[in-house]
């Protein structure tokens, strides 16, 4: 279960508000990527706070609310399917984390971002690969992050019927893929992403 020692080791050194940074959405094939930032109570326990992709829709929900209400600060941004296509998918992901760290209304003076890979952050970084299992704030990062993106699609399917977003949530299943080979994209698919359309 994620924990506060890579929090507190930065306390240590004198930082004081560091945030949690993760994404939701790399991979889909239409749709944002979507980031969050989140600083939480240092300890705060937060009962089920794990890695997103471990909880049940109905508990990402519930921990959805419940990091809301307890953190020091969060935020949630994203980078549109059009800057996905424009810059790649790993330059939009930075990006929309980017946005994220800057939209929060108490600024964060340190960064804890899940993966392997921090550019051209505002302030200092941390990469934690697995970071969402390891620690709280970036779990509670990738809650928001994962629920938001959800949401979306769920927006996207009461736009776009035909495509069934709501199954798949936007990811390369048979059914989606199906779906594109008989009516092809619509405006929010990653064009970038559908080269196997062109076989």
């Amino acid at each position: 279960m994620p924990d506060y020692a890579l929090e507190q080791s930065l306390k240590e050194k004198g930082y004081t508000a560091v945030c949690g940074v993760d994404e939701a959405g790399r991979g889909p094939l239409s749709g944002p990527v979507v980031a969050a930032a989140c600083i939480l109570p240092m300890g705060l326990y937060i009962e089920g706070l794990d890695d997103s992709k471990k909880l049940t829709p109905k508990k990402r929900d519930l921990l959805f609310d419940t990091i809301r209400e307890n953190a020091i600060a969060y935020a949630i941004a994203s980078a549109s399917p059009q800057e996905i296509d424009e810059i790649n998918i790993l330059n939009a992901t930075m990006l929309a984390m980017r946005r994220a760290v800057s939209a929060l209304s108490v600024p964060a003076d340190f960064a804890l971002v899940d993966g392997n890979i921090a550019r051209d952050f505002p302030i200092p970084t941390q990469t934690v690969i697995k970071g969402d299992a390891i620690s709280s704030s970036i779990a509670a990062a990738s809650i928001l992050a994962k629920v938001t993106r959800d949401r979306i699609c769920l927006e996207d399917d009461a736009r776009y019927p035909e495509y069934q977003f709501a199954k798949h949530k936007g990811y390369s299943t048979a059914l989606h893929m199906d779906i594109l080979r008989k009516i092809g994209p619509s405006p929010i698919h990653r064009r970038s992403f559908l080269k196997f359309l062109e076989k």
